[in-house]
């Protein structure tokens, strides 16, 4: 049983920003469990990478999630391709260091967009998607640690990634009566390749002492709690914020020790 719990064989995983980090960790983890997977992101030499780790098997398209045309564009072109979507994982994002009263109006707008509205936008579009073939689904948001906590110098992030919690709620009490189930994954402190100068500073030492598990994330402890939320092994889980953060959100002091 546990084997087809946590099988995604047959199933179809749209992954967003799946071309690098966590994304990409998904992505082939889906894979490895059975999924066929089709993959965005905006950076061509990322895109390639990605697509020949993959394999031909799989799908890359060049997304920008604030574009509703070209959401609406990649997600018939999954259809087109695969012939359905049972799996969209939101995780396309970017952020900026901005202190609050200097942050432009611009670069509230790009981060709130490209976090919440292209979730929302690929939600819409791939979840009317699920709903036609009338087989039910998953939608994973990806939200992170400052959906829960505020952090300095990135209020337009922490805002986006609060916002992706409402998200998730609101799309998983709606869309249970299409047998879509939406939750969020809540990384914790994960070095990836866009934030590992910080993670190896003072910042990245802080997490670590206070990160119960005594260490730092990597993307590939992500895939876990993805594949359950995405399999059968979820299917009476919905609107859910998981942590994934080694302890991280429920530790009040650091750890003792080196």
């Amino acid at each position: 049983m546990g084997n087809v719990l946590f099988s995604l064989a047959g199933k179809i995983a749209l992954i967003t920003g799946g071309n690098s980090g966590l994304g990409r960790a998904m992505a082939l983890g889906f894979q490895a469990a059975g999924a066929r997977v089709a993959v965005t992101g905006r950076k061509a030499e990322k895109n390639a990478a990605i697509a020949a780790e993959l394999g031909p098997d799989a799908l890359v398209c060049a997304l920008d999630v604030r574009d509703e045309e070209a959401v609406a564009a990649t997600v018939k072109q999954v259809v087109d391709r695969f012939g359905g979507i049972h799996i969209l994982v939101n995780n396309a994002g970017n952020v900026s260091l901005q202190k609050a009263l200097e942050m432009p109006k611009t670069a509230w707008d790009d981060v709130i967009e490209t976090h919440l509205t292209g979730a929302f936008l690929c939600a819409q579009h791939a979840g009317r998607v699920m709903a036609a073939q009338g087989k039910g689904g998953k939608i994973i948001n990806i939200g992170s640690m400052y959906s829960i906590f505020g952090p300095p110098n990135v209020l337009h992030y922490a805002t986006a990634k609060t916002g992706m919690l409402g998200l998730t709620r609101g799309l998983a009490t709606e869309l249970a009566a299409h047998n879509i189930q939406v939750n969020a994954i809540l990384p914790g402190w994960i070095e990836t390749d866009l934030n590992r100068q910080r993670m190896r500073a003072a910042l990245g030492e802080h997490a670590r002492r206070k990160t119960p598990a005594r260490r730092l994330g990597v993307p590939e402890d992500l895939v876990g709690a993805a594949i359950f939320l995405a399999s059968p092994a979820s299917d009476f889980v919905t609107g859910v914020a998981l942590p994934v953060d080694g302890g991280y959100s429920v530790a009040d002091r650091y750890w003792e020790g080196p």
